[in-house]
């Protein structure tokens, strides 16, 4: 397994200082490769701002139900979102409503 030095480790690592010249060919080329892999995602038919909503109000469901002490089967809310939505969720599970609060009413 390899060893991870973390910055509080190094004896000198209230002085951290970075360099843009080392650290601006690395930003650009990530930054290169996520709009390569956002064009590949894109002309696969990923709507990926209706993904990122599907996930944020998926999300928000399931931790505001754990905050009332409930807890709901992520896939089931995840397919109620979708169909409130509007998106084509064959691929996921179908709702079965046993949670009497498992119904998404407003998004």
């Amino acid at each position: 397994m390899k060893h991870v030095t973390y910055i509080h480790e190094h004896l000198n690592w209230t002085e951290w200082q970075w360099s843009d010249k080392k650290l601006l060919p690395l930003v650009s080329r990530v930054r290169i490769l996520q709009g390569h892999l956002l064009g590949k995602l894109l002309t696969l038919g990923f709507d990926l701002n209706v993904e990122a909503q599907l996930d944020a109000v998926t999300l928000e469901i399931i931790k505001t139900s754990e905050i009332e002490g409930e807890t709901l089967n992520d896939e089931q809310v995840r397919s109620s979102v979708a169909r409130h939505l509007g998106l084509n969720n064959a691929s996921m599970p179908t709702n079965t409503r046993d949670h009497p609060r498992f119904c998404v009413t407003a998004i």
